[in-house]
């Protein structure tokens, strides 16, 4: 893509009506980054040869805390797993994702500190680091990291994927299926594929930058200064794509209140069974 207009399109899909940028400095990488939409309706085709290779190829070229590697992936294919997997992502508050089941692969990004706890052990050494809550930031950073670069990777050789948070929903079962050591927990899932032209994803649009970017310290800004700009980018998005009618701010409300946890509230307890003490 290198046609000026194709580019204003791509920032008016991320912005809608909203300042957007002036200065790109445009390239491929760019582009592509703009034009980042999550996948939720895949073709039955396999990942194609070499596709789950690529990915891990990318995801382990992404910056690593000290050098520890500490992450996994568990891809998984089965059937069954996988329909597991799409029962895991239901709630008691919310209905899950059941596109996890026909998505032809699944992957499973672990914070997995089981590999330096076991080295630490083997050298003779004390890993005490592992009982503090920065250790268990320092893993769960890294997974994420990886996986970023992971579904660019995705979106890159044509298939595309969308981020399964929701699997925390109930991570003492999922770290019991996929048979997780001490140490280790599945930050997040990540259903991928060959996307079905005929249910098409959609760009979501972001709050203008001036809402997220601060220059030199941070400045607070009362959100009645920039919501409604937002709001209305939003809605139109729903509204071109015929999703039921919502502000973004009733989903805010909504995430912050006790009942979207839907079983992450037991996140910690289960952590803390597979050893991370969290002090």
């Amino acid at each position: 893509m290198t046609d000026s207009s194709q580019r204003d399109a791509l920032l008016e899909a991320r912005y809608g009506q909203q300042a957007a940028p002036v200065n790109i400095i445009w390239n491929e990488q760019i582009e592509a980054l703009l034009a980042h939409r999550s996948v939720r309706a895949f073709t039955d085709e396999p990942l194609p040869d070499g596709a789950l290779e690529t990915v891990v190829a990318a995801a382990q070229s992404a910056s690593t805390s000290s050098n520890l590697h500490q992450w996994s992936l568990v891809a998984v294919s089965d059937p069954e797993t996988k329909a597991e997997l799409a029962r895991l992502t239901h709630g008691a508050e919310f209905t899950g994702f059941d596109f996890v089941a026909q998505a032809p692969s699944v992957l499973l990004w672990i914070a997995d500190m089981s590999r330096s706890h076991a080295i630490s052990v083997e050298q003779g050494g004390k890993p005490v680091v592992t009982d503090y809550v920065d250790a268990f930031l320092m893993a769960s950073v890294d997974a994420a990291l990886a996986a970023q670069n992971g579904l660019v990777a995705v979106e890159a050789i044509g298939l595309g994927g969308v981020y399964l948070g929701s699997l925390r929903n109930h991570a003492k079962e999922l770290s019991d299926l996929i048979g997780l050591p001490a140490y280790a927990y599945v930050v997040f899932g990540m259903a991928v594929g060959t996307p079905d032209p005929h249910r098409p994803s959609a760009v979501h649009p972001r709050p203008a930058q001036d809402v997220v970017l601060h220059r030199e310290r941070y400045r607070t800004r009362p959100v009645e200064e920039w919501i409604e700009d937002y709001e209305t980018a939003f809605k139109a998005f729903r509204a071109e794509y015929g999703l039921r009618d919502k502000t973004w701010s009733h989903s805010v409300a909504v995430s912050t209140g006790l009942d979207y946890m839907d079983g992450r509230e037991n996140l910690r307890r289960t952590l803390e069974e597979r050893g991370y003490l969290l002090r």
